[in-house]
């Protein structure tokens, strides 16, 4: 079975498991849980509130992907890697 296929029956099964096995699971996970949670700070957050604005307003400058990849691409080779 594929890494995929074991995640989408996992979340198959929280979806209907009952409370005392979800605290179960939880309790085992738990560690791991909070070791990998990501915390933003207030002024991180913020700046991306920001960004957003800016974006759904039309003031931000973007670009697309193919051209954020050939601009990575010049640098790596400008690098020598």
């Amino acid at each position: 079975m594929t890494t995929l296929a074991i995640r989408q029956q996992l979340h198959s099964y929280l979806e209907v498991a009952d409370d005392k096995k979800i605290k179960a699971i939880y309790t085992m996970m738990e560690d791991e849980i909070k070791e990998r949670a990501v915390e933003y700070t207030d002024d991180f957050k913020a700046e991306l509130d920001r960004r957003q604005t800016a974006y759904k307003n039309g003031k931000a400058k973007i670009i697309t992907a193919g051209e954020s990849k050939k601009r990575i691409q010049k640098i790596l080779k400008a690098a020598g890697r």
